[in-house]
């Protein structure tokens, strides 16, 4: 289908159509509710079946977009040129060993997708696994996830998604003919596992309204699904993976409050599962398995931040939980792993993290750096009876770097640093560490990089960033894009907001539910910190986020106009009330812990109303908008920033432009290429600028 359109300067006209919808006793009119394709879930899965007028007013939003930003075509193509300089052409991973191979994945020059590939431990030819580039010729969109060899080495199985509505194929590939096998799996969300045994694969089905409901069992060279789980709440995500230690198959089940986890023993796949601990709300908890006992992460007994405890394999309930590493408020336990000799933790404190390794006897060791802004994440490989764990470091200065540490030496060996071919100098660049004071006496953390040149006389135009939702912490890492702003005078800034776990799962709990109007006040807090440090000024900031950093777009174009030079809102989450009401979405069951729950609870009515993006456009003269999205996205549908859009021309009392830009041939993430994906953070880029010097 032929989406070109040519550029305008005409903003599309969307026709109102006044939906009135009664709720809990109370009473909303939605003017453009007929831009949700009725049939939706069949869009999902093959966009050429929108309904033929929201094609039409879709492209006519690209259109105008396209005309508005015409003239900064060639600065786009400058900036997109500066991106793509500074990737190496022909990079690769480290690789990482497994038995007597070692698997990496490698880009050809130019490639937009990787090829997957292994080479004999001991040295000798290649094998290409899959050449994803390959595969994507055919297709407008491509993406591969979940690639993974079978642990005898002998098939290889990838997730492929072609239309980025992330239903998921799932092939597998014979290792010794080269040959893909028949019957491939389909209606997968993309996450499956490997039996350790290597006789079967596990993998997860999602439903016709795009939700991960089933876990079934493959054995391969068959074509028969064998049921293993299946969800009864709505509400719950759930998933499969294999323990590191090849001892366990493990089912997840949760939401943002809860979780459960079921074990099937690798030495007998086909058990039926057994639950380590049944779900009780408000209990989260995550396993690996460790010898003859399981390590479990877990926020039980008050453990806001978390803590670490070991329970016998065969007796795993919550009445055996023994602390290993006690809760300590303020440190944040994000995530742990381990191998046969030692646990490995990574815990965060005021935004910035260490890794910590335990011997079994108790013995601590800290990986951490002295620098104001970093990130330290560790980088697992295949191998268990192992004594060297992988680690990236990076910070706003310094591109990745790939370590492999070895544990009983204590010594750390350097496998990769991240090239940029066009040059870069840290000692160009600075880091600060800022704090921000918001409206209640919380403190913000706020990570700025500048070029040291640039001169902090208030002038500078300001690229903030922020999310602050799920628990999900925005680190400040290395970010080869932004140069081109930082290069060109701007300050980056991101505003480690409450809704994110920055500082700890407080922080986190202190911007959800009927608390979610701290990550606003924060944003516009940490904007006002930035003026009044004599860093910038009113309307020289341009705010920049994407999906629920979208909704906080959307909430602070609202309550402060006056702050903005612009504002990007990358598929953005605005149309919450109508969403969060819709339980036949994806993520709206699930998300009800976050959010609250509009359709039984009348608190949460009124509190998502009183802050949702489309429901509080008002009078207001509006600063200039771009507001992305994905014809496939099943996390921000393409109807909320279109609805938002065209809500917002009719009450602005401004004229600066409010700008819809639609991809038609992606989804949540956008084009899937290394490349290809220029394209959209050029625009954006070129809009910020556009934006500060119109």
């Amino acid at each position: 289908m032929n989406d070109v359109v040519m550029p305008s300067l005409t903003p599309p006209v969307a026709v109102r159509q006044p939906k009135r919808i009664e709720q809990l006793g109370r009473t909303r009119t939605d003017d453009y509710a007929w831009m949700k394709d009725d049939n939706w879930q069949a869009v999902l899965r093959d966009p050429g079946a929108l309904r033929a007028d929201i094609r039409a007013h879709l492209l006519a939003e690209n259109a105008y977009t396209a005309g508005v930003l015409a003239g900064t075509d060639s600065l786009q193509e400058t900036l997109r040129a500066e991106m793509k300089s500074r990737i190496k052409p022909d990079d690769a991973s480290v690789s990482k060993p497994d038995g007597a191979f070692t698997y990496y994945r490698q880009y050809d020059a130019g490639a937009e997708h990787p090829v997957y590939a292994r080479t004999p431990r001991a040295g000798g030819a290649e094998t290409i696994l899959l050449d994803a580039d390959a595969e994507a010729k055919d297709h407008a969109y491509y993406r591969v996830i979940g690639a993974r060899h079978s642990p005898d080495h002998a098939w290889f199985a990838y997730a492929e998604d072609t239309q980025g509505s992330e239903v998921y194929q799932v092939r597998v590939k014979s290792l010794a003919t080269g040959a893909l096998l028949p019957d491939p799996i389909e209606s997968c969300s993309g996450n499956f596992a490997w039996s350790p045994c290597s006789r079967y694969l596990f993998w997860t089905f999602r439903d016709d309204n795009g939700r991960p409901t089933r876990i079934f069992r493959r054995a391969i060279g068959e074509a028969r699904d064998d049921l293993v789980y299946e969800e009864p709440d709505e509400g719950f995500f759930i998933g499969v993976e294999a323990s590191s230690s090849g001892g366990s198959i493990f089912i997840t089940c949760g939401n943002q409050e809860t979780s459960e986890v079921w074990r099937i023993p690798a030495d007998h796949p086909t058990a039926v599962p057994v639950v380590i601990e049944p779900r009780t709300p408000g209990l989260r908890y995550e396993v690996e398995d460790w010898a003859d006992r399981l390590v479990i992460r877990t926020n039980a007994d008050g453990a806001v931040d978390f803590k670490l405890v070991e329970a016998p394999l065969a007796a795993p309930g919550r009445a055996q939980w023994r602390d290993i590493v006690a809760h300590r408020p303020g440190r944040f336990i994000v995530s742990a792993m381990v191998l046969r000799d030692y646990l490995i933790r990574v815990e965060r404190i005021e935004a910035n993290n260490r890794i910590i390794i335990r011997t079994r006897g108790g013995t601590e060791t800290a990986i951490a750096v002295d620098e104001a802004a970093y990130v330290l994440s560790l980088d697992p490989g295949y191998e268990f009876d192992t004594a060297t764990v992988g680690y990236i470091y990076s910070s706003p200065t310094t591109p990745r770097q790939w370590f492999d540490y070895d544990i009983p030496r204590g010594e750390r060996t350097l496998r990769k640093s991240q090239e940029i071919p066009s040059g870069h100098d840290p000692a160009h660049y600075e880091t600060r560490r800022l704090t921000a004071t918001a409206a209640d006496g919380a403190t913000i953390p706020v990570t700025i990089l500048l070029h040291r040149d640039t001169k902090l006389d208030g002038s500078a135009p300001v690229h903030l960033y922020g999310y602050g939702s799920y628990g999900i912490a925005i680190e400040p890492w290395f970010q080869s894009n932004i140069l081109s702003l930082v290069d060109r005078g701007w300050i980056h800034v991101i505003a480690h907001i409450r809704g994110g776990t920055e500082k700890g799962w407080n922080w986190f709990l202190d911007g959800r539910g009927a608390k979610k109007m701290n990550s606003f006040t924060d944003f516009i807090a940490v904007a006002e910190h930035l003026i009044a440090q004599g860093y910038t000024k009113p309307g020289r900031i341009v705010a920049h986020g994407g999906s629920a950093g979208g909704l906080l777009m959307g909430a602070v174009y609202n309550l402060r106009p006056d702050l903005w030079a612009g504002v990007i809102a990358a598929v953005p989450f605005v149309d919450v009330l109508n969403t969060i009401s819709d339980d036949t979405l994806p993520l709206t069951p699930p998300e009800w812990p976050e959010w609250g729950n509009p359709l039984i609870d009348p608190v949460a009515y009124d509190t998502i109303a009183a802050y949702s993006p489309y429901d509080n456009i008002g009078p207001r003269a509006y600063p200039p908008l771009l507001a992305t999205g994905g014809l496939s996205d099943p996390r921000v549908t393409y109807w909320e920033p279109a609805k938002f859009v065209a809500k917002l021309r009719d009450f602005t009392t401004g004229d600066a432009p409010i700008l819809l830009k639609i991809d038609m041939a992606a989804g949540h993430a956008g084009a899937a290429g290394r490349f290809d994906a220029l394209k959209l953070m050029a625009t954006n880029y070129a809009f910020a600028i556009w934006a500060i010097n119109r």
